[in-house]
């Protein structure tokens, strides 16, 4: 029993020594910043040097701002358009797939191909064909029909969904072939006996595919929330968070803070704005997930 017992241990601190270069990194990287970043918010800072404590004062600058409730509605918007578009075609794409019996695999590799170009030439190949003169793709399509060139960016109410349409087509691959893994591990026996019964694809669809999927569409939901929540390379690259703020998300505001204008505390009291919202988002998510593997 002793032998057994101090095998244990030594397999359990070989485990340890193992993690160890990775436990450093992630306190490096990830727990240290942020928890400088929370402390330091409480503080006036000139630059990124500690002047004074100033307590609640700069969040109550970001509070009180113009900005953040503009900033915190076009997140919304952000979050509620990438739900409309990027939800359901995937989903459905990934069921069309299933289905399909030729060219399954010619299919899956087209569709793959935006996940391989680097986020930044899609952004830029998308402003191009955004671009609001005749040189614009969309732009040069309209002209076929006679029509006027568009301001696609340059239109407050839409801006939003230009972007979102340019979010969901480099994430739709990811996320067609996540809903295509989780099909194929559903039991064809449950498929066989809905055909038996007469349902056609639209029902299998319906009746199988969706009730089998509920929790990984739960959890896909939650975690779609929490990403584009945090968008900010988009308004950034393509936008610059214009025309006139209507683009502009509580991420870019806090890049703008900290980068554009040297407010450096108004940033980390924004940042711990954003990382409480999201852990209550990240804690929702945890729970569902348990859900979830207990009903497995």
């Amino acid at each position: 029993m002793k032998k057994k017992g101090l095998g244990k241990l030594k397999s359990g601190l070989v485990a340890w020594l193992l993690l160890l270069p990775a436990l450093i990194a992630i306190y490096l990287m990830v727990w240290r910043p942020q928890v400088m970043g929370i402390a330091l918010s409480f503080f006036k800072l000139k630059g990124y040097s500690v002047q004074e404590f100033c307590g609640l004062d700069n969040y109550i600058r970001v509070l009180s701002s113009k900005n953040f409730p503009l900033a915190l509605k076009n997140t919304l918007l952000y979050v509620f358009w990438s739900f409309t578009l990027g939800f359901l075609p995937p989903l459905l794409v990934a069921f069309f797939i299933n289905e399909m019996v030729h060219f399954k695999n010619g299919f899956k590799t087209l569709i793959y191909l935006p996940a391989l170009m680097p986020g930044i030439t899609v952004m830029l190949l998308w402003k191009f064909m955004y671009s609001a003169n005749s040189s614009g793709l969309l732009n040069m399509i309209l002209a076929k029909f006679g029509m006027d060139p568009y301001g696609w960016l340059n239109h407050p109410n839409t801006v939003i969904l230009m972007l979102v349409i340019e979010m969901t087509w480099c994430g739709f691959p990811g996320t067609m072939f996540l809903y295509y893994t989780t099909l194929q591990g559903i039991q064809m026996e449950l498929y066989e006996a809905a055909m038996i019964d007469g349902a056609g694809p639209i029902g299998r669809f319906i009746h199988v595919s969706i009730p089998q999927m509920g929790g990984l569409l739960a959890l896909n939901i939650v975690n779609q929330i929490i990403g584009v929540f945090q968008v900010m390379n988009e308004p950034l690259v393509m936008t610059g968070g214009g025309p006139n703020g209507a683009s502009m998300s509580v991420s870019y505001l806090l890049y703008r803070y900290a980068f554009l204008e040297g407010k450096v505390g108004d940033s980390l009291a924004l940042g711990t704005i954003i990382f409480l919202i999201l852990m209550v988002a990240t804690c929702f998510y945890f729970y569902l997930n348990k859900k979830v593997e207990e009903n497995l």
